[in-house]
């Protein structure tokens, strides 16, 4: 349990300890300086502890957001500080401080007076000051003030301000307006009932299992119910990130959960539509694969893009400007979030589609509106990648330490294997132009010769290519389209050759494969996001690296026969997500257990 200590003389009447109480701590009262340095020492140091002041008047959820958020070592609002993990030692030294400087130290009230805005101005280390709006944090210092902020606290409706806190900041237009208006009060709900974000998480996700198996029935009704399903597991996907928010109620695993349940819950649903169209006669396995696949390079562009930007200066140039142009007028910025197809009006999209079309009419639409999407936002990064950067100073190593990390954190999103390893080739080119040799060898070989000799040759000089592409440091302005390259060659490599097979059951496997390869390559991403490191060299090497499986897939085309394929393609799958699910449940499941930083992504929507 929490504990917070009360510094300073009482306040009759406040409600400061009832407050705390109801926030989880366990409140006790320091009635000298030596005795809440003692009470500090004396809390255990895994535990979160608390100096507040008791002339503190303002809203519990002021306190709420100052005391209770796990993502921060140390957090602070007016009259109060608390500290978690790593920020536990330097609150303990900024109070020894003030205590060994203060007069009168030892006893007496007099140093403990002020005593938490005294340490937060002592601490050496960074203080996190959460965004208070309209709520009030006050340290009155004389009855008529004390008074005054109590007329304060009364006049601001802490409720409706917690609620609308509880919705992200920045969010596509379908959400904003036609969702979170009502989710926020699901959330609520929740969080009255006990529920953890982590259960609305899981919930979603049951949703959308069973909307998948609805369209998967190939009925008109199946259909409709597969697209109220799916817009309910949106609403519950909406509502745990607003309960987690509203409660403060933020975790690493539920950071992960929230992420990899989203991308389930899509794949899922496509294969629903799949089946529910072979059910009537109609083959569009092919479109599903490609809508997940164009997703999938849509996302690892905007991981790239942003691993690539890590402690560059302001975007410049044409490109930025009229970005920032089209952001001062109202509409514009509506639009801009629309056309990029977040997953708020990609979700809207395909449950309307479904409920009134056919799954290829849904997939068809699906694509199109992914690929503009792809378009102008690639488009855009490349003209602004393309602006010289300004020069650094020479004396600052700041930049050059954040140049090291981004080109580091891309490699890692490259998930190059042993093959690329042990080649040792190079040419001046290298990156992104090696990266579009590789992937244009590999793809037009496989689309145009399919399964044959050609395309292994084609494979092998893919390797080659990508050996070369990640040679040296992805420090180029253009070199974080490395990682999508690979990625487009890889899944669009698997879906040509799956077509090519023409037999019953290739298109499938197919699917589960680059399935269970894009589930690792987006939990890469979520821990690197999560400071967490990269999935360990023995997994990569494992599974292959991108280069190994696209040769072995090309090879297993070229020597089997279009049924022994499909078993192949299927077994590789199977190996492939028992081996990445299982290392990767275990990682986040012993991060959560260890302690792990809590992470709440605020970023695009995905």
């Amino acid at each position: 349990m929490p504990t917070a200590i009360l510094t300073g003389p009482p306040v009759p009447g406040s409600p400061l300890e009832a407050d705390l109480r109801s926030l989880g701590f366990d409140v006790r009262t320091a009635t000298g300086a030596a005795e809440a340095e003692t009470l500090l020492a004396g809390v255990p140091g895994e535990q979160r502890v608390a100096l507040v002041d008791t002339r503190f008047v303002g809203h519990v959820h002021a306190l709420r957001l100052g005391l209770t958020d796990p993502r921060f070592p140390l957090s602070a609002v007016p009259g109060a500080v608390t500290a978690q993990g790593p920020g536990r030692q330097a609150l303990t030294r900024a109070v020894a401080r003030e205590n060994s400087a203060a007069p009168g130290t030892g006893t007496g009230t007099t140093t403990l007076e002020g005593l938490p805005d005294r340490v937060v101005a002592a601490l050496d280390a960074d203080v996190h000051h959460p965004e208070l709006g309209s709520l009030v944090a006050l340290v009155p210092v004389d009855p008529q003030a004390r008074n005054e902020a109590r007329q304060a606290v009364a006049a601001v409706d802490e409720e409706a301000v917690r609620l609308r806190s509880a919705v992200k900041a920045r969010d596509g237009f379908f959400t904003t307006h036609c969702v979170s208006p009502y989710s926020r009060y699901v959330a609520r709900w929740c969080a009255r009932r006990g529920l953890t974000p982590n259960q609305v998480t899981t919930a979603s996700l049951l949703t959308a299992l069973v909307a998948a198996g609805c369209a998967a029935t190939g009925t008109r009704a199946g259909y409709v119910a597969a697209g109220v399903l799916l817009l309910a597991s949106f609403v519950l996907d909406c509502a745990d990130g607003q309960l987690a928010r509203y409660s403060l109620r933020y975790s690493t695993l539920g950071a992960w959960l929230d992420a990899t349940f989203d991308r389930a819950k899509e794949y899922a649903y496509y294969a629903g539509l799949a089946l529910g169209a072979a059910r009537g006669g109609d083959d569009v396995w092919a479109l599903a694969l490609g809508a997940i696949i164009l997703q999938s390079c849509r996302h690892v562009v905007d991981f790239s893009f942003a691993e690539s930007r890590t402690g560059a200066p302001a975007a410049a140039g044409p490109a930025a400007a009229l970005s920032g142009r089209l952001d001062r007028v109202g509409w514009t910025v509506w639009a801009r979030r629309m056309i990029v197809l977040p997953i708020g009006e990609r979700w809207a999209l395909i449950a309307v589609l479904t409920a009134l079309t056919t799954p290829r009419i849904t997939f068809y639409a699906l694509l199109v509106g992914c690929a503009f999407a792809a378009a102008y936002t690639t488009t855009g990064r490349v003209l602004r990648s393309l602006r010289p950067r300004p020069a650094a100073d020479p004396s600052d190593a700041g930049p050059e330490r954040e140049t090291a990390r981004s080109a580091r954190a891309l490699a890692e999103l490259a998930d190059s294997g042993a093959l690329a390893a042990l080649l040792k080739v190079s040419w001046a080119g290298g990156g992104v132009v090696a990266a579009v040799l590789g992937a244009a060898l590999v793809t037009g070989t496989a689309a145009v010769w399919g399964p044959g000799w050609q395309t292994v040759l084609g494979a092998a000089a893919y390797v080659v290519c990508s050996a070369t592409a990640v040679r040296r440091p992805l420090t180029g302005s253009l070199d974080w389209l490395v990682p999508p390259l690979f990625r487009a060659a890889e899944y669009g490599t698997v879906l040509l050759l799956a077509a090519r097979a023409d037999v019953n059951g290739a298109l499938p496997a197919a699917y589960g494969l680059v399935s269970a390869v894009a589930y690792h390559h987006y939990d890469t991403v979520y821990r690197i996001r999560g400071n967490a490191g990269a999935p360990p060299r023995l997994l990569v090497r494992a599974i292959g690296g991108h280069e190994g499986r696209t040769l072995a897939v090309a090879v297993l085309a070229a020597v089997l026969t279009a049924s022994g394929f499909t078993v192949a393609l299927t077994a590789l799958a199977v190996a492939v997500a028992l081996v990445v699910l299982t290392e990767s449940i275990r990682f986040w499941v012993a991060a959560h257990q260890g302690g792990a930083p809590a992470v709440h992504d605020e970023g695009e929507p995905a």
